[in-house]
């Protein structure tokens, strides 16, 4: 599933298309996603302003100038990809309609926006802008690991007298929003902690320094495109690159990159999810 530097990718990728112009037609081909679509979705989109795009944890979030949000989650397999720029960011023509292609926003600068999701676990919805962050999905969420509320107190109070393990306590979005599984096995190796130990056994200058190393690999990630590791794309369909510069994420029986480390990468399973670490430079 993406991440938070893929969506952000995203984000990036659509804004030079989408802000500022007004989307002319929206095609919804389909009643669902993940669940249904709101009432009428296509009928509150078409003849809207694009007044900005943000990204909050995982979502993206689309001001219309209709006093509407329209928030959508990318699932395990979505993309959104441009086409048609006329900005000139984009090389791709609009392409041949796919199956997958479940929404289409048709923008009156030539740019087209499709929505296309093999799998279905994404979703759109429409919320008043005004109270967007109160929605079910956001209202739950903490603070952005790249702003100014995710910060050294904040993290190590949130780890205070925690029992769980730290690796699924950077992955509660009520501690800190948009972190998955990759990113938080990429930061927890450069913080030299093993993702076993208990959070709130970590000393507090410990936990304090993930703040700084967490958003360093978001950055890095960012720049870098994000990960592509199955499904993602960039919005104008190019890959990231990320996963080359994994220290630990996937890299199961291969040498640590530790200088003088001579250990291979280990794999455990925690809460079903896999966890990649090297036992002699994580403790």
């Amino acid at each position: 599933m993406p991440e938070l530097p893929e969506v952000e990718t995203v984000r990036r990728g659509l804004s030079p298309a989408m802000e500022g112009a007004v989307i002319a037609q929206a095609d919804v081909n389909r009643p669902d996603l993940r669940w249904p679509f709101p009432p009428g979705m296509a009928e509150r989109l078409s003849g809207q302003q694009v007044l900005g795009l943000r990204r909050r944890s995982k979502y993206i979030l689309i001001d219309l100038s209709s006093g509407e949000t329209l928030l959508v989650h990318l699932g395990m397999s979505g993309r959104m990809l441009v086409s048609g720029d006329p900005l000139g960011q984009f090389v791709h023509e609009h392409p041949a309609a796919e199956k997958h292609d479940h929404v289409v926003l048709h923008m009156d600068n030539g740019a087209r926006i499709t929505f296309n999701d093999p799998r279905r676990f994404g979703a759109m919805d429409l919320m008043e802008t005004a109270t967007a962050e109160q929605h079910k999905l956001l209202a739950v969420l903490g603070p952005e690991p790249l702003g100014n509320a995710f910060n050294e107190d904040h993290l190590v109070n949130a780890f205070e007298g925690k029992n769980t393990p730290v690796k699924s306590a950077l992955l509660d979005q009520r501690i800190v929003a948009g972190l998955g599984n990759i990113y938080v096995c990429e930061a927890l190796f450069r913080a030299g902690i093993s993702p076993t130990r208990k959070a709130g056994r970590i000393a507090a200058g410990r936990v304090a320094a993930l703040v700084p190393i967490i958003r360093e690999v978001l950055a890095q990630a960012i720049k870098a495109g994000g990960s592509s590791l199955r499904d993602f794309r960039q919005a104008d369909g190019e890959l990231g690159y990320f996963q080359h510069n994994f220290d630990v994420y996937g890299r199961e029986g291969e040498p640590c990159r530790a200088s003088g480390c001579s250990s291979d990468i280990t794999r455990i399973v925690q809460s079903g999810r896999s966890s990649f670490y090297c036992r002699s430079c994580q403790s």
